[in-house]
């Protein structure tokens, strides 16, 4: 009796198996409603927001120094759904030089739309609370894009009862300072996204070594008080944990860097700028049980913790030899602070001499 036919092996596209189509859909049918505003407050709040972004960009490098004879650029102020269909165009775009191990066709497909509707339920849930995104991948030409989510910030102001105008360029200034930082560094871009085509390409297939680190894996959550980085790390290669290193720093520094200038603007731009990040850190940290606990799942925890530790660093370093001296980081990666050095702001200086 002949045995039944197989499915062959084909070697498997760039990038993720995920469908990215079916990731928007499954995104825009769960994304909760924006809160109520007249047609005339959310016209105005567009056409503020636009013009903070450039106004923000302008601060922005007076603090850092960075991009001097950039052409100051408005940003897309959008809702909801628009955010998370560009949020998956950015993903795809940014792993799209991953190269991944062979796989059969129908388990591809199988995979690709599991993780469609896994990636988009998770957009579904952070696109109520992402205020701005700069995508350094996203936009039509691909060159970089900066969104400002309206009826978020509009949400989150009215949650913090501060002024609307200030609260507005706030949120500029965080976004405006990623912009400059992939557009002001000419090798960042690539080399983000390099890492992380790298990082992916390493990725264990089989589940075997996985499958055989589970007690360990146990006991790091019991460790740790189920610190999901911490497990993410664990389920690692030797060579695949170095690369996520790596991009743990960068983006660590990133986020830090952006959290020191949007409050190093100073209250001459932002008159309530200490009023704003007080209330908004315990916003940071707020939620019920079951926000706290998607938060964590979601790894939203662990950035949380990024800003904390990069923002640290970053003040630490300016401190002790000015913004020049800070500015070093961006000469090459090879000048980027390691995870070590973020936590121990020192021993980047005395590396750097």
């Amino acid at each position: 009796m002949p045995s039944a036919p197989t499915q062959t092996p084909v070697p498997a596209p760039s990038g993720l198996p995920v469908n990215w189509d079916l990731a928007k859909r499954t995104a825009g049918r769960l994304m909760g409603p924006g809160p109520q505003a007249s047609r005339a407050e959310a016209r105005e709040l567009v056409v503020r927001l636009r013009s903070d972004a450039a106004v923000a960009e302008g601060h922005v490098r007076q603090v850092t120094g960075l991009g001097a004879g950039l052409p100051l650029l408005p940003a897309d102020v959008v809702d909801r759904p628009a955010w998370a269909a560009a949020a998956v165009d950015g993903m795809a775009a940014l792993t799209a030089g991953a190269s991944l191990p062979r796989t059969a066709r129908v388990a591809r497909a199988v995979t690709g739309t599991t993780a469609g509707l896994q990636v988009g339920s998770v957009l579904a849930y952070l696109g109520g609370r992402v205020l701005g995104q700069y995508d350094p991948f996203g936009g039509p030409d691909g060159a970089g894009r900066l969104l400002l989510v309206a009826p978020n910030v509009h949400a989150a102001r009215q949650s913090l009862d501060v002024p609307a105008a200030e609260f507005g360029l706030w949120v500029c200034l965080h976004e405006a300072t990623h912009r400059l930082q992939f557009t002001a560094v000419p090798w960042l871009r690539d080399h983000f996204a390099g890492q992380v085509g790298k990082f992916l390409s390493l990725a264990d297939t089989d589940g075997s070594d996985v499958l055989s680190r589970l007690p360990e894996v146990a006991k790091r959550m019991r460790e740790t008080k189920g610190d999901a980085l911490a497990v993410v790390e664990l389920l690692q290669g030797p060579e695949q944990r170095e690369v996520l290193d790596g991009l743990l720093a960068l983006t660590t520094l990133l986020e830090g860097h952006a959290d020191h200038v949007m409050d190093a603007v100073g209250p001459s731009v932002v008159p309530s700028v200490a009023t704003i990040r007080e209330r908004f850190t315990v916003r940071r940290r707020g939620g019920g049980l079951l926000d706290r606990l998607l938060r964590a799942l979601l790894g939203v925890e662990a950035k949380m913790k990024q800003y904390a530790v990069g923002a640290a660093f970053t003040s630490y370093v300016v401190l002790a030899v000015g913004m020049d001296g800070f500015n070093r980081v961006w000469e090459s990666p090879e000048t980027l602070p390691t995870r070590a050095e973020l936590a121990e702001p020192a021993a980047w200086l005395r590396r750097m001499g």
